[in-house]
């Protein structure tokens, strides 16, 4: 077991020779996933000409989110009985089999049955790059290892429009799977030779559960339908269907001997605080959905500029958290964590001033300016908030699962903000800027409102949290 220590780990640590093959498959894995949600989206209409299926457009993305889900709850037992190098093969697998099925696809219906597929493999990989990086490196190392794992979304968002954009330009949109499925095929080489076969300190697995999973699917589905209906009553009909179906799964969730969140979520209250930071962190995340609308129909931009426009925000996400995973003072990192969603809302609120018809350059470069900012404010808390995960709880032995509940948590609330986001837009049409108001006003809120949580979700000055003891490997032999 990896100790605590008091030397801080440095970039040169993470990417030299003794961690660079670990390092390269835990971003590999959820580099994987995040190019595959903006590569689709960019060959759907380019594939929908070909093999037909208009009326199913949306649901490309609903079953791939779903699946994901679906799996994401299952990660910490696959770990614990597979360890990480066969839980990574199968998440692979399942994730290659799907973009096979994909590139062959001679309907849509085939196309959605890969695509759930590939959210099977895609969420246990996500989820899998948080779960095993607190095993598979040293404490020291936690926070840059988080930084690079989330820095991958930023890879994904230029990655996928770029390769997918190419390939559609030419009509060879199966091409761009089949490049997809050589890369898995490449990450997957990797592993036997960078993971170990049983996870440091990994335990005894418990039964799957079934009833949290199935509440956490019903939460999912109503609110990646009430992003795509039309009707106030329906849409807000939905987001309540969801909001029960959430309170259910934590009432559930919380009496499982076998729950998907670890126990010390409802008995610590650090933990969930962090989640919840996390979680209104991410539900913000989605106000870049929409940017892309906004620049074709407010600056005129065209469909490859505007795509690039909305990927502003994970630029700034990708240059906050690199500087910042190298912050360890507690005091340093209490502030980063409290003052971020303060900086999300000053970015969404500067765009927000610049929002207007027929906006020019300089209003294009403002909230070029607004997302960058805003990337940075979730950016510069993400790595600390994932190493609270992983110390907030007592038994050293569910940091594994408070790891892995991360990206479930994540997934979670980027529905619900797609969700949102939706109604918000659509409150404001016919008027663009007055849905883009609408929707980088109300996220602005959202994310200032998200400083509550977050003073509570790491320690006060002069407060410790759970640390690993030295002699873990031999006190506690059953660790995931």
């Amino acid at each position: 077991m990896h100790g605590s220590t008091t030397r801080p780990g440095t970039w040169s640590e993470l990417l030299g020779r003794e961690y660079f093959g670990t390092a390269a498959v835990l971003a590999g894995g959820v580099a994987l996933y995040a190019t595959n949600v903006y590569l689709t989206a960019s060959l759907l209409p380019t594939a929908v000409e070909e093999i037909g299926g208009h009326a199913y457009y949306a649901w490309t993305a609903t079953v791939f989110l779903l699946a994901s889900v679906v799996s994401s709850t299952t990660v910490a037992r696959i770990l614990a009985v597979r360890g990480p190098r066969g839980a990574y093969l199968l998440g692979l697998g399942a994730f290659a089999a799907g973009t096979l099925v994909c590139a062959l696809a001679p309907s849509m219906e085939t196309l959605l049955a890969g695509r759930a597929v590939q959210g099977l493999g895609g969420g246990l990989l996500a989820g899998l790059g948080y779960a095993v990086l607190n095993s598979a490196l040293p404490e020291r190392l936690w926070s840059r290892g988080a930084a690079l794992v989330s820095a991958m979304w930023g890879v994904g968002t230029f990655a996928g429009p770029a390769v997918g954009g190419v390939f559609a330009q030419f009509h060879a949109w199966r091409w761009a799977f089949g490049a997809l499925l050589v890369c898995t095929l490449a990450v997957a080489t990797a592993v036997p030779f960078t993971l170990p076969v049983h996870a440091r300190g990994s335990r005894a697995a418990g039964r799957i559960p079934l009833g949290s999973p199935a509440l956490l699917t019903a939460a999912t589905l109503a609110v990646s339908v009430a992003a795509v209906v039309t009707g106030g009553a329906s849409t807000i009909a939905l987001l309540a269907v969801a909001s029960a179906a959430v309170v259910a799964f934590v009432a559930v969730d919380r009496r499982s001997l076998h729950g998907i969140l670890p126990a010390a979520t409802f008995t610590t209250a650090r933990l969930r605080w962090v989640y919840l930071t996390i979680a209104g962190l991410a539900v913000v995340s989605t106000a870049e959905t929409f940017v892309p609308l906004f620049g074709q129909r407010l600056a005129g931009l065209a469909p490859l500029a505007a795509g690039f426009l909305g990927a502003t925000l994970a630029v700034g996400w990708t240059l906050g958290e690199m500087p910042s995973a190298s912050a360890s003072a507690p005091r340093t990192v209490r502030r980063i964590v409290v003052s971020a969603p303060v900086l999300v809302g000053l970015g969404l609120a500067l765009m927000a001033a610049a929002v207007r018809d027929e906006a020019g350059p300089a209003a294009v470069a403002a909230w070029v300016t607004g997302l960058v900012v805003a990337g940075a404010g979730i950016g510069i808390a993400w790595p600390h908030l994932a190493v609270a995960a992983m110390n907030a709880v007592p038994d050293p032995r569910e940091s594994g699962k408070a790891s892995a509940a991360i990206n479930t948590v994540q997934l979670i609330a980027n529905a619900f903000g797609a969700a949102l986001a939706g109604v918000l837009v659509n409150a404001g049409q016919p008027s663009g800027v007055r849905s883009a108001r609408l929707l980088l006003c109300g996220f602005a809120a959202v994310a200032v409102l998200g400083m509550l949580a977050a003073r509570r979700a790491v320690p006060a000055r002069g407060e410790r949290i759970r640390s690993a003891p030295a002699d873990a490997t031999a006190a506690e032999p059953e660790r995931i």
